[in-house]
Formats: C-alpha cells, sequence, structure tokens
C-alpha cells in the first residue's frame, strides 16, 4: 500500500555523489562570476561558442541557410539571449528552458553622488523585493557597465578581486537606534546610500570636495566623467563569494541564485542534450523581479523575432504565422526557483505542499496571489506529461507552493508564454533565504535540474 502516497524522494540518496560534486564545481565558477544580467549573457555565451553555437546575424551575413543540426543564438541588448538547437521545421514545435537573470539589487540613482558630513555617498534605488535591512552593513561591489557619449563601453568592477575596496551602506548603532515599527516601513529605500570616500581632494577648503576627490579616482582609473554614470547600468551587489554551506558541503550558497542558478542548468542542458528529437531552445531573461517589462524582458517581441529570423533562414514561409502556429504546438519549462520550507519559519508555509531542499527540482503547477491571481495554471494534462517525462528518466521531484494562501504569493515569466498558446510549467530548485544577498541551493537540487531539463529538452514528440 506504500506505493499508493506520493513522498518525495531525498536527492542524497543517490550513488551520484560524484557527478553532483563535478557540476556544482562548475556552478559555483559560473555563478560567481554572474553577478549582473550582462555578465550572465557572456558567460553563457563562453559555453555555448566552446558548443558550436553561432549567432543568427553570421548566418544573415553571410547569406546562409539556417539547417537541421545547426546550434544558434540571438543576444538582445546584452542582457536577454536565445539560444536554439536546430533538428526540424520550426512548425513542428519546439521544447524551450525559460529562465530570468535579473536579481534584486540596488541600482545606482541617474545623478548619485553627493557629499554629506564629510563622506561621499552613492545614492541607490533598489530593484526588486528586497528586505532593505538585508543590505546594511555588508561589503558591496559596484558592478555594471558605463557607455560613453561616442559609444564606447567601459566595465566597472570594484569590488570583486581580492585586495578591492568594497562600499557599504552603514547602519545605526543599536545604542541609539529607538526605531519602531514594521521592517518595510522602519527601513527607507531613500537610505541605502553607500560609503564610498573620506578624503577630499587638495586642502578640502573648496565645497565638495570629497566628492571631487571621487571623481578624480573614477577618471583616473576609468576615464570617466560625472555625466557618463548617466548612461550607464551600475550596480551594487553583494561583495561575497560563492561558499559551500554546511560539514558535508551539501549546499551552495550565493547572491543572485534566483535565478541564475535554472540559467546555468538550462545552458548546460541544452548543450549537453544528445537525444533530441525535435528542436529545443533556452531563453533568458531580463526585468522578471519587475514586472517582465522593457525590450529585454518576456513581454517583449525580441525572442519571437529571433524565432522568425531563423524561420526565415530556413526558408519558411510567412515566418511570422508560422511562428506563433509552432507555438500551439511548443512546450516550455518556466524555469524559477520555489521557496524552500524553511525550519525557523514554517508557519509561512503550507508543510504539505512546501518543497525542501535536497528533495529535487519543484514542479509548481500555479503560482500567483490570493485566489491564484495573476497566474497561468498549468493543464493537468501537461502536468502529466511531465511527471512521466521526469519519472521514466529516474529524475527526483517534488511539488511546491508559494507560501500559505493569503500569506503572499508571486508571479513568473509562465503567463507570458502561455498567452501564445504554449505548454507551460513552472519547474526549478528550492531555496533558502530568497531575494536576500546570499540565497542557499543544494547541490543535489541543482543536478537534478540539471537532468530534468535536459530530459524535457530531450523529450519525444510522442510524448506531447
Amino acid at each position: 500500500m506504500d506505493d499508493l502516497s506520493f513522498n518525495a524522494t531525498l536527492a542524497w540518496r543517490r550513488d551520484i555523489s560524484a557527478s553532483i560534486e563535478g557540476y556544482s564545481k562548475g556552478y559555483m565558477e559560473f555563478i560567481a562570476k554572474a553577478l549582473t544580467e550582462r555578465r550572465t549573457v557572456r558567460s553563457a555565451l563562453r559555453l555555448l561558442k566552446d558548443a558550436g553555437f553561432k549567432p543568427i546575424e553570421e548566418y544573415e551575413k553571410n547569406g546562409e541557410r539556417i539547417k537541421p543540426g545547426d546550434s544558434v543564438y540571438s543576444v538582445k541588448a546584452g542582457k536577454a539571449l536565445l539560444a536554439f538547437r536546430i533538428i526540424d521545421s520550426l512548425d513542428k514545435g519546439f521544447n524551450m528552458v525559460a529562465a530570468h537573470i535579473d536579481s534584486p539589487r540596488l541600482d545606482l540613482k541617474p545623478r548619485p553622488l553627493k557629499e554629506k558630513a564629510g563622506l561621499a555617498l552613492l545614492k541607490t534605488h533598489y530593484y526588486g523585493g528586497i528586505k532593505k535591512y538585508q543590505w546594511l552593513n555588508i561589503p558591496l561591489a559596484l558592478v555594471g557597465t558605463v557607455v560613453l557619449e561616442n559609444g564606447d563601453k567601459i566595465d566597472i568592477n570594484i569590488g570583486t578581486e581580492p585586495g578591492d575596496p568594497v562600499f557599504v551602506i552603514s547602519d545605526l548603532l543599536p545604542h541609539l537606534d529607538n526605531r519602531k515599527g514594521d521592517f518595510r516601513e522602519v527601513f527607507k529605500g531613500k537610505d541605502l546610500n553607500a560609503l564610498a570616500a573620506s578624503i577630499p581632494l587638495g586642502s578640502g577648503d573648496k565645497e565638495n570636495s570629497i566628492k571631487l576627490a571621487f571623481l578624480k579616482s573614477l577618471n583616473e582609473k576609468y576615464g570617466l566623467k560625472e555625466e557618463d554614470l548617466f548612461s550607464a547600468d551600475l550596480q551594487f551587489v553583494p561583495a561575497i563569494q560563492p561558499r559551500e554551506i554546511g560539514i558535508d558541503r551539501s549546499m551552495i550558497g550565493a547572491y543572485g541564485q534566483d535565478d541564475r542558478i535554472c540559467a546555468y542548468t538550462a545552458i548546460t542542458a541544452l548543450i549537453n542534450a544528445n537525444k533530441l528529437s525535435r528542436s529545443a531552445g533556452v531563453l533568458l531573461l531580463d526585468k522578471e523581479e519587475i514586472g517582465s517589462d522593457g525590450n529585454t524582458g518576456a513581454k517583449s517581441y525580441f525572442w519571437m523575432n529571433a524565432l522568425m529570423r531563423i524561420a526565415r533562414l530556413m526558408d519558411m514561409n510567412d515566418p511570422w504565422e508560422n511562428v506563433l502556429l509552432a507555438m500551439e504546438k511548443s512546450s516550455m519549462l518556466s524555469g524559477d526557483v520555489a521557496a524552500a520550507i524553511n525550519p525557523m519559519f514554517e508557519d509561512a508555509h503550507d508543510p504539505e505542499n512546501a518543497p525542501r531542499l535536497g528533495h529535487g527540482i519543484v514542479l509548481i503547477k500555479y503560482t500567483g496571489r490570493g485566489g491564484k491571481g495573476g497566474t497561468s495554471e498549468a493543464s493537468a494534462e501537461f502536468v502529466a506529461r511531465v511527471r512521466r517525462v521526469l519519472n521514466s528518466g529516474d529524475i527526483v521531484w517534488q511539488t511546491g507552493t508559494l507560501g500559505e494562501v493569503d500569506r503572499g504569493g508571486g508571479g513568473t515569466v509562465a503567463k507570458f508564454f502561455a498567452e501564445k498558446g504554449m505548454d507551460v510549467i513552472d519547474a526549478g530548485p528550492p531555496l533558502l533565504g530568497m531575494h536576500s544577498p546570499f540565497e542557499i541551493a543544494s547541490k543535489a537540487d541543482l543536478y537534478e535540474t540539471y537532468r530534468a531539463y535536459k530530459a524535457f529538452l530531450e523529450m519525444p514528440n510522442e510524448a506531447l
């Protein structure tokens, strides 16, 4: 009678510890460098190019046709990426994994620099859902790209290398802190200003001499002036290296695992998938944490345009119509992380429906808030197909929801693809401390997610 009950399996009970450790090592190297969307795309491109993927633009420039067996990619604004392996005509449909590569952080304001109380400060605007107090009194790195008026791009990286200085947002000492109330009200976004310098320029007699000293250092190191900061994507991210957690080294702590853990597992799954029966792709998206807007988010047409360019280069008639019709025959895993049950805060979860660390990839049938608002719920038929693929591949999986009913909720990119007719379900590893500067994942869940994505991309036509 035991086989009548569903119980999530502990992924560590499998005799694949060497495979888990080997895969985790590559991931930790990736997540250490993938601190921004641009850096994540660059790291993904290195993997794709090593595997023989070519840019769509190269085919267009050379007048070449895309044919079965080709592997192609397209990048949008340096912050979003579509990679595809062509097996047959797109009008037969395809399998795809989508993940977002933006993470909660602190963005510099357009005019970030000010001087106050003998200190130079950099003003920020937080990005995505954060607990503001978690960003106080931790080392921060300034990372990003500045685009000069002439179009030249300057990469900024201060705080990630050994010996680098870091930045910090200083909190008030407990002796003087009499603030009371909800932490969301006590900690204000306008107060998230990072210490940047304290030595004045020259004698210090001039107004804003410390601010000027900061600008002088920035100019000497990068050739920048204050106006250049307006045309920049500059972020404060935690200056904390990924680390193994626990005496058994079974977990990984790192910044940005939501959702770059799904990006890495998806890209490596696409590269290593060796039993594709139809075309398959991976889509890495920006702006998910703030609604998926903009020309690099899931709501934009950049990824559909890329598919139409592929269809055109395959000599398909009416690429627009063919791509739209192909989506009706296509399947997607919306690769996003799940909120693992936290043993210190169990009452925030529904224990029977809360995913657990170390129990494999999490399938989430619906997200949304309250009465399932803002979600696309996967159909029972599609869930059954995904179950069959995972079970036949002996992949450890579990189910999950995002917290107790009426407690909270959230959304993913899934609904934007379901709107276009694709079958889609959310699937990714569980995390502890999601949206914090140091999120925690299980190595076993990381590896099972990779195996699940690979099996899904290889899903045969008869399983659809």
